[in-house]
């Protein structure tokens, strides 16, 4: 089996090669950009699996990189990023950011979250049940059950579920899920989605105050685990 391809978009000579140690050793092949300009162009010229992507590169910012990719590129994106504050985390995941990791981050963590990505890119759409864990949704029959008991949702709590599930590992942001469920109407009621989320959780977890499938993310949005 051929080595998954990870392309480092970072201006931190130090970063990159931590990265690039870390990564190979872990039985990634890895591509090495220091500017936006030069990891678009690499980027283009041969498609990576994944790309983990620095906001604070000299030529570009980050978040013009990112929407300048998300033109034509449709696989995964992590930001790794020192701006570890929510405007910049939800404007990038808006963006089309798959998932954010603050610097300094963990290896364990971001290994964790780059096969997460990976795997989310060779799932295909087309599955009419997922399986998470002790949960399973039939997209097909609209049901739900967990342990093998059939649990009863409204429309909106099913579709809302089935959104996280489809993003499965991915932070969705409370603006995404507004206008994805409900529609851009709705782009700031995030009263209204937290109770929906609260009611969900209730009919899913096996301990409603300790959520191990729908995990929030502080000031951002939630994540299905």
């Amino acid at each position: 089996m051929s080595k998954a391809e990870i392309l480092i978009i970072d201006d931190e000579p130090q970063i990159r090669k931590l990265l690039e140690i870390t990564l190979e050793s872990n039985d990634f092949k890895v591509w090495l950009a220091e500017t936006g300009k030069e990891g678009v162009i690499m980027a283009a010229n041969h498609p990576p699996e994944l790309i983990l992507l620095d906001l604070g590169l000299p030529d570009k910012s980050g978040h013009e990189i990112l929407k300048e990719l998300r033109t034509w590129y449709n696989k995964s994106i992590i930001i790794l990023s020192v701006q570890n504050n929510e405007t910049d985390i939800v404007q990038a995941l808006d963006n089309g950011a798959t998932d954010y990791l603050a610097k300094p981050f963990r290896n364990a963590e971001l290994l964790a979250r780059i096969r997460s990505a990976i795997r989310r890119n060779q799932t295909p759409n087309n599955n009419n049940v997922i399986n998470c864990d002790d949960v399973e949704i039939d997209l097909t029959a609209r049901t739900v059950k967990k342990n093998n008991e059939l649990i009863k949702l409204t429309s909106t709590e099913f579709n809302l579920l089935v959104l996280l599930a489809k993003n499965e590992g991915r932070v969705l942001t409370h603006h995404f899920i507004l206008k994805e469920i409900w529609g851009v109407g709705y782009q700031t009621e995030t009263q209204y989605l937290r109770v929906f989320i609260g009611t969900l959780r209730k009919k899913i977890e096996t301990n409603h105050n300790q959520p191990k499938h729908i995990v929030t993310e502080s000031g951002v949005g939630y994540r299905f685990c």
